[in-house]
């Protein structure tokens, strides 16, 4: 679907805590069919910009635009009937519920046969139930976790954990999605393969990404912009970026490799 046109945008967007200026006039576009990263020291403003983009934080000033339509009072629950799946940092599966469960929950945007017709056991919402239960179990097995479709997330390792969440997000087959820190706490091989499963989502769906480990950034991205101090101070490709002293010196000599 990355291929509807649709480009998030955000532009001239500031927001303030209380005396505390987290983010000054930020603009950066996801275009369709791309993968952007956001990068930055630690305190750059990195996820308060996540939270803007999905609707968690009002910005004080500056507008939010998808696929040409301004965004005026985004909030969390819209996100899915706009065509948007996001992942967050604290995974935020339910250990309750199987890992299949925890995937369906992402179906509801897509199941269109509505409450009436499941409360009435109408064939059409059978039909539809096992249609959704299919996409989430195709969707589990490309990420190479359908073997633990039955078993419940408390009790699997993380980088599973993590697959599961990216599984709940990708099953709606959104238009965009938009990923919090998913590499952290991989090792370097989970971290290679989450890089294989990003870019293999382009042309489906454009990806953004707010990480902090440069090899996976600069591997997966086509797009990156640099906040530092909750300001754009560098945007470009991977080799531009790589380059640019202000993000060299924003980073005080970490690698970016």
């Amino acid at each position: 679907m990355g291929s509807s046109g649709r480009d998030l945008e955000l532009s001239g967007v500031s927001v303030r805590f209380g005396g505390i200026t987290a983010l000054t006039e930020v603009s950066l576009t996801a275009r369709s069919g791309r993968v952007l990263g956001v990068i930055g020291p630690n305190g750059a403003g990195k996820t308060t910009l996540f939270n803007v983009a999905c609707g968690f934080v009002r910005p004080d000033t500056g507008t939010i635009t998808w696929g040409g339509r301004t965004l005026t009072d985004l909030r969390p629950h819209q996100l899915a009937g706009l065509g948007i799946a996001r992942t967050l940092q604290g995974l935020g599966l339910f250990d309750r519920m199987t890992v299949l469960e925890n995937v369906l929950v992402g179906t509801d945007a897509r199941a269109r046969s509505g409450f009436l017709a499941g409360l009435l056991a109408l064939p059409r919402s059978w039909r539809e139930e096992e249609r959704v239960r299919d996409d989430a179990l195709a969707q589990l097995d490309e990420l190479g976790v359908a073997a633990y479709a039955d078993r419940y997330p408390g009790s699997l390792p993380y980088a599973v954990r993590k697959k599961v969440a990216l599984a709940r997000a990708l099953v709606s087959r959104p238009d965009l999605v938009m990923l919090d820190e998913p590499a952290s706490g991989l090792s370097d091989d989970e971290m290679a393969e989450l890089g294989g499963l990003l870019r293999g989502l382009t042309g489906r769906m454009s990806v953004m990404l707010v990480e902090h480990h440069m090899d996976l950034v600069m591997s997966v991205c086509d797009d990156i912009t640099v906040l530092d101090f909750g300001r754009v101070i560098a945007r470009g490709s991977p080799d531009e970026v790589r380059e640019d002293p202000a993000v060299l010196a924003a980073y005080l000599g970490e690698a970016v490799e």
